[in-house]
This record gives structure tokens, C-alpha cells and sequence, in this order.
């Protein structure tokens, strides 16, 4: 990328690419700051669910706080999580060091600026709630069998996405 100043003072930017594309420092600064994800996966036909983005992450990022931007990508993942599963089970989340167990998520918030919040019951059936914050975040998703065997699986992931494209 090099950049320029224009006849009349204003700066833009060039980036060199086998199009050489032009690209003004708007374009340059929007750019750095929207969402982007790569991932990788042994199976070909996997994917990270993140193709179609809800408008809301489609935001820059700059805009929100850590504490939003991790929530809504943390939906996106379990959601992703949650299409790979079959009917009879639902999304947990393992924690990381300790011997905490596992939680399957019922619910999840964040509080600006920093803090994810879980809430959900442990294997004995105990209402759990972990609230961490954003630079100590490490999430786990797990299967769990459901807890009803006539019962639908719970789907967290759907309605939490839902909830984000009504804001």
C-alpha cells in the first residue's frame, strides 16, 4: 500500500494488487476496520458458519465495545457449533484449567466494556453462571446428550442469533 496526496490535499491510498486496484483512504480505513475471519479445516465441506454475516457484525469494529464485538462472534460460533449437532444433543461449554466441569449454556450477555457473561446448569442440574472477562475469554463448546429425551434440543445459538438481528 502506498499513499498519496491528490491535487487538491486530500491523502489516498494505493494498494497494489494483480488488478492494481485503487483505493481511497476511506476505503483503506473501513476496510482495516470491519470484521474478518479465516479458518481452515480438515474437511473440505466444514464450514465456519460465518458466511452469511447478521448486519449487526457486519459493523465496524471500532464501533463496539470488547465486550459486544466477543459476544457476537461468540454466537456465531456456537450457532455454527450447534448445526453440526444431531437431535439428541445440545451445546455445553467445557472450562479451561481448574476441574470446573461443564455448563450448558442457556443463556449468554455481555456488560460494556469488557465482561461475557454464561448462565446455564452443570451436569447435577445446578444453575451456573460464569462471568469472565473479554482478555481472559477461552470457550470450549461441547456436545452434551439433552436433559429431556421428549423434548426438542435446546438451541441457544438460534435464538441468541435471532435476538442480535433484532438490535
Amino acid at each position: 500500500m502506498r499513499a498519496e496526496r491528490t491535487a487538491h490535499g486530500c491523502i489516498s491510498a494505493k494498494v497494489e494488487t494483480m488488478q492494481d486496484k485503487i483505493e481511497t483512504s476511506a476505503e483503506v480505513a473501513e476496510a482495516a476496520a470491519l470484521p474478518r475471519c479465516y479458518e481452515v479445516h480438515c474437511d473440505p465441506d466444514s464450514t465456519s458458519g460465518t458466511k452469511d454475516l447478521p448486519e449487526p457484525l457486519r459493523q465496524p469494529v471500532d464501533s463496539k465495545s470488547p465486550a459486544q464485538w466477543a459476544y457476537e462472534r461468540l454466537i456465531l460460533y456456537i450457532q455454527n457449533f450447534e448445526q453440526t449437532l444431531d437431535a439428541d444433543h445440545e451445546v455445553a461449554m467445557g472450562f479451561t484449567g481448574g476441574d470446573a466441569g461443564v455448563m450448558r449454556i442457556e443463556g449468554m450477555g455481555y456488560f460494556d466494556p469488557d465482561v461475557i457473561t454464561f448462565y446455564g446448569s452443570d451436569g447435577s442440574g445446578a444453575r451456573t453462571q460464569l462471568v469472565q472477562h473479554v482478555t481472559q475469554l477461552n470457550v470450549m463448546l461441547r456436545a452434551l446428550p439433552k436433559t429431556v429425551e421428549d423434548k426438542p434440543a435446546n438451541r441457544i445459538g438460534f435464538r441468541l442469533a435471532a435476538k442480535l438481528e433484532e438490535s
